[in-house]
């Protein structure tokens, strides 16, 4: 069922993407040099709209992922610090549970 959602959800993103781009086909030109005359630039292309638009989503995604990945450092940190101290009482207490002598066992009735 959980499969059936995900193809469904996958299908209306595809279609809503390619309605996007059938209704964004007109070249736009990107320039990179922000002296650039209206002749033209070195640093200029030509490309459809929606792969513009789809493109600069794609690194704005990028570029948020990124920026969350940065600012989470600190709770890595903690959790790995976390964990090796948890590792470490863990074997100390293995260690006593070990060197522990066993109780003495009482004769049955």
């Amino acid at each position: 069922m959980i499969r059936l959602v995900k193809y469904a959800v996958l299908a209306v993103i595809a279609l809503i993407l390619l309605l996007f781009a059938f209704a964004n086909l007109q070249k736009v030109t990107i320039s990179f040099d922000p002296f650039a005359t209206t002749d033209g630039s070195a640093y200029a292309f030509e490309a459809p709209l929606f792969a513009v638009m789809i493109v600069f989503a794609a690194l704005g995604v990028v570029a948020g992922a990124f920026a969350t990945w940065l600012s989470q450092g600190r709770h890595r940190r903690a959790s790995r610090q976390n964990r090796a101290e948890a590792a470490k009482w863990r074997t100390e207490a293995q260690t006593l549970k070990a060197a522990q002598p066993s109780p003495p066992v009482l004769p049955r009735r």
